[in-house]
């Protein structure tokens, strides 16, 4: 069986569950009301991934695929339907159309690809050429985007809380590198696996956004999602890797739960054990290594994560202490022990209190 057509049950969000519940149970009718709508599509989409095999002619057009080190991009068209991958609109290089969204995935789906290649010499998702596939104005009031192990989804928002999902670069390329994760370590998508599965996508979701810019970690917000939350939300974004905990503190939508060390780890059944929220642990200690190396994330930081998530080490069910154990000697093999590198990942993960063994 080839890495191509094995079985595929991921299904990854960029909006969690528990947030999602929160604007559910809320006084904000219309807010509630497309929460509750969104929730109950996750959860159809969720069931389905769980049982679903990639197989036939999906799997027959991923065998064939060939890395060209060009992307191949495809955007289709839900028209506010569920059934995927819809219309087909735009494939690559064709010029831009009437519809923005339809253009921001396009050029999202190349800008994930672009980072990758440049950055890391990886050829698409699964590092042999996977062509890209994206759904947009999917079902209606949906306020989400997510991966379902096959292409990206993105809705169009609620127009009270969420606007559309494609205006955030960050949230194309985070989402693209759960597939990425998939054809690589695979983490387990539970507990602290889980969390690191989510903050694999946080880091190369801003990467994405930093490389498009040309920013350097200090020039970078750090934050997930920024452009998401409409103008009534008290809020910055989703998620802040700088400081975890402050991305948003509103009526409606609550306060950012995340933390930032492991001293204020969040114990919970909810969101597969808290996969969205303690995420902001080795998120955290990403920003640490990024800004105290300097210059570009990509070229240091992003280089010895990438190394650890590819380098066929780390376990699926890889706990914190696992992956910040394998990032210190990743910086010690590529940069040498007595190196700035290594000293900035030993210290980032000091700071947020995982241990790494020396």
């Amino acid at each position: 069986m080839t890495a191509f057509s094995r079985p595929s049950r991921v299904f990854c969000t960029i909006v969690p569950p528990h947030l999602l519940d929160r604007l559910a149970r809320s006084g904000d009718t219309a807010a509630a009301r497309a929460a509750r709508r969104t929730l109950a599509a996750d959860e159809a989409n969720r069931a389905a991934r769980r049982l679903a095999t990639v197989t036939g002619a999906r799997a027959a057009a991923r065998d064939a695929a060939a890395a060209t080190g060009k992307p191949r991009r495809t955007v289709h068209d839900a028209e506010h339907g569920t059934r995927l991958p819809g219309r087909k609109v735009r494939t690559e290089g064709q010029e831009p159309g009437a519809d923005a969204t339809v253009n921001r995935a396009y050029a999202g789906l190349g800008a994930t690809f672009t980072l990758f290649l440049e950055a890391f010499r990886r050829d698409s998702v699964d590092g042999a050429g996977l062509p890209l596939d994206a759904t947009v104005h999917y079902d209606r009031e949906y306020a989400n985007a997510f991966w379902n192990g096959e292409q990206m989804v993105f809705g169009d928002g609620d127009g009270e809380v969420f606007e559309d999902f494609t205006l955030a670069v960050d949230v194309i390329g985070h989402e693209l590198a759960h597939g990425v994760t998939q054809y690589t370590a695979n983490l387990a998508y539970f507990s602290q696996p889980g969390a690191l599965n989510e903050s694999m996508s946080d880091v190369f979701g801003s990467l994405v956004k930093q490389y498009a810019l040309g920013q350097t970690a200090e020039q970078a917000d750090w934050l997930i999602g920024a452009g998401l939350l409409s103008d009534r939300v008290q809020g910055e974004a989703l998620r802040s890797m700088k400081a975890p905990g402050t991305a948003y503190d509103d009526d409606v939508l609550g306060k950012d739960p995340q933390p930032a060390r492991m001293a204020d780890y969040v114990d919970t059944a909810a969101d597969n054990g808290g996969v969205h929220i303690n995420s902001g642990i080795p998120n955290h200690a990403f920003y640490l290594t990024a800004t105290a190396l300097g210059g570009h994330a990509w070229e240091r930081a992003g280089q010895i994560w990438y190394d650890v998530l590819t380098g066929g080490k780390l376990k699926e069910t890889a706990d914190f202490a696992a992956f910040a154990r394998l990032t210190a000697a990743a910086a010690r093999e590529r940069y040498g022990a007595s190196g700035a590198e290594a000293e900035a990942v030993l210290k980032a993960w000091s700071t947020v209190g995982v241990p790494t063994g020396g």
